[in-house]
């Protein structure tokens, strides 16, 4: 039985290239193909560490035909490495996607026309950088127990998932965009005006800010310096 190929799930940097393992980069500088969501991104990570490889976009909107052919390099023995944007792929990402395609038999069967499914394909962690654990860790808040959401819904769900921050029982992590995010804060301040906030923005590049406050501290700062609503947000309430 011949042996099937290895996906490796490697986390890449979120804003500082220097954040990457000598893991990933040895995973990266060996594997066949790598997948990644924006191929301009993944290049300029890539080009930073002279590594040249052939690059195939997969993102939340590819077709099944796309998962197909990643599927069949798998079974013909092929190394493949997955990469996001930034961070760990399958965290806000379509990676977990990919990986349950891998372990549906039904889409490996239409993949590869055949029913021999015995080979295993391995799947395998490369850990990394993570704006969550990132933000956790210059909590200063017991973070022994949290909750992560993700990005809240943009419209349908948009207060039922904030409701659930503000019922939380323990410290609530999720993404949020600068083009919702007082829009956001508003929202929460009605549900919990009591809330407490840590906000990292533009965690690890030039311009990274770490604010603390209670939420009308946070809406206030941000309201009145609407130049820093700018970047990626990832927000603690408790």
């Amino acid at each position: 039985m011949d042996k099937s190929g290895k996906l490796y799930i490697v986390a890449t940097p979120i804003g500082n290239l220097e954040d990457i393992t000598l893991r990933a980069l040895r995973i990266l500088k060996e594997a066949n193909l790598i997948l990644c969501e924006d191929t301009r991104v993944t290049k300029k990570l890539l080009d930073r560490y002279e590594i040249q490889k052939p690059l195939l976009s997969y993102h939340h909107h590819s077709k099944l035909s796309r998962v197909e052919k990643i599927i069949e390099h798998l079974e013909n023995g092929k190394t493949l490495a997955l990469v996001s944007d930034a961070g760990t792929p399958g965290v806000s990402d379509p990676g977990n996607e990919l990986i349950a395609s891998l372990l549906d038999p039904k889409i490996r069967s239409s993949a590869i026309l055949r029913s021999d499914l015995r080979k295993e394909i391995e799947i395998i962690p490369i850990p990394g950088a993570s704006a969550v654990m990132a933000i956790a860790s210059v909590a200063g808040i017991n973070m022994s127990k949290f909750s992560f959401l993700g990005f809240p819904p943009h419209k349908k769900g948009r207060e039922t998932f904030f409701r659930g921050v503000a019922e939380a029982k323990y410290p609530v992590i999720y993404f949020e965009s600068p083009y919702r995010f007082l829009k956001n804060l508003e929202l929460l301040e009605k549900l919990k005006p009591d809330a407490k906030l840590i906000v990292g923005r533009e965690l690890t590049k030039m311009f990274e800010e770490i604010k603390r406050g209670n939420i009308r501290e946070i809406l206030g700062f941000y309201r009145n310096n609407r130049d820093k609503n700018k970047g990626e947000f990832v927000v603690i309430v408790y």
